[in-house]
Parts: C-alpha cells; sequence; structure tokens
C-alpha cells in the first residue's frame, strides 16, 4: 500500500524486453537506499517488486504484459523521469490517501494553465468513481479533484508538486497513470446486488 505523496523524481535508466514482459532499471538514490529484493516500489503509480537494488542507487523491476498493457509503462524509454514511493510503513502519517499502486486505467493531459489547473481526459468507465473534492492518484500523486464530467477532471497543481514530480513537464498529449479511489470501488461492489444492477469491474494493472 501506498499513501500518494511521490518521495523522489527517478529515472529509467535501461529498458530491456523479455517474452510478455519488460524489465526495468530505474535510478532512485533515495528509494533504493533501504531497497531490498522483494520490496515494493511504485513506478509512476504502479506497485512493482524489487528484483535487484544496486549500491549506486539503481533498482531492477520486471513488467508483467498484463500491466504494460494497462498502464503507461510499455512507452518508457531510458532517460524517462518517473515517480517513485516506497510502500508504507505501519505508524507514519497517512499524507495523502490508501493508493494501492494497482492502475485502474490511463488518462491524457488536456491542458494547464498558469494557475497550476490541470486537465485530464478520463475514461468513461471510470467516471463514476470521480468526485469532486474526492481523491485521485495521476502517475502515483495523490490528488484532489476540482471538477468532473463523464469524460474529463481537473485537479490544481501547486508549485511544489509542479516542482517535484512527473507532473510538472508533462505536456497535453501525454499519457499518465490513473487509480481512482479503492472504497469507491468497494462501495459499487457492496451496493450493487441491492440495487439490482450487476458491476463491471474496472480492471487494474
Amino acid at each position: 500500500m501506498f499513501t500518494g505523496i511521490v518521495e523522489e523524481l527517478g529515472e529509467i535508466t535501461s529498458v530491456e524486453t523479455l517474452p510478455d514482459a519488460a524489465r526495468l532499471t530505474v535510478r532512485g538514490p533515495l528509494v533504493t537506499s533501504d531497497a531490498r529484493p522483494g520490496d515494493s516500489i511504485a513506478v509512476n503509480g504502479v506497485c512493482l517488486t524489487v528484483v535487484e537494488a544496486t549500491a549506486g542507487g539503481e533498482f531492477t523491476v520486471d513488467v508483467v504484459h498484463e500491466t504494460l498493457r494497462r498502464s503507461s509503462l510499455d512507452k518508457v524509454h531510458a532517460g524517462d523521469r518517473v515517480n517513485l514511493e516506497r510502500a508504507a510503513a505501519l505508524g507514519q502519517r497517512l499524507g495523502g490517501h490508501i493508493v494501492q499502486g494497482h492502475v485502474d486505467g490511463t488518462g491524457v493531459l488536456l491542458s494547464r494553465d498558469a494557475t497550476g489547473l490541470t486537465r485530464f481526459a478520463l475514461p468513461p468507465r471510470l467516471a463514476r468513481y470521480v468526485v469532486e473534492k474526492g481523491s485521485i492518484t495521476v502517475d502515483g500523486a495523490s490528488l484532489t479533484v476540482v471538477e468532473v464530467t463523464a469524460d474529463e477532471f481537473s485537479v490544481a497543481l501547486i508549485p511544489t508538486t509542479l516542482k517535484l514530480t512527473t507532473l510538472g513537464f508533462k505536456e497535453p498529449g501525454d499519457l499518465v497513470n490513473l487509480e481512482v479511489d479503492v472504497l469507491a470501488k468497494y462501495v459499487e461492489k457492496l451496493v450493487a446486488p441491492h440495487a439490482g444492477g450487476p458491476v463491471e469491474e474496472a480492471g487494474v494493472a
């Protein structure tokens, strides 16, 4: 589990294509400082398992086909910057919200104005889980929704978020990973049998 508070802006140093998977090597001295094989690190909001961590501040992860299909990680290249967060530790402050690192889908950055108000395209199947003033995870960053429609939503990005995460240099048309609030999905599934309607699974990476 994660909190959506990005700890470090890392960099992809290599991408190796494997059968039905990819192996990424990521530079992140902070998150690698105490990383061991088997630990979880979120890369642009995708929970991945550390295969190897080096003394040089890099770690390696394997990304399976399903995750590549559902997230933006199938399009990363060496030199790309990525948001990094270690798994939450019991007893620490929950600065963002409950984030699983299971991406529900991808969105597209539409626009950002001078005040930091940023609009993203939203897959219609996820719109019902997004509410005004609710939480959403964009590339691993926990954000508060300003407005939402059937096919897009907006968030207000403060200067610190723009400086310390990938969201500060994303351009219109760029893909981002989206994870909606897991509590909304559980509530829907619990209520659906009593409301007489089937539940359409959102699907995760």
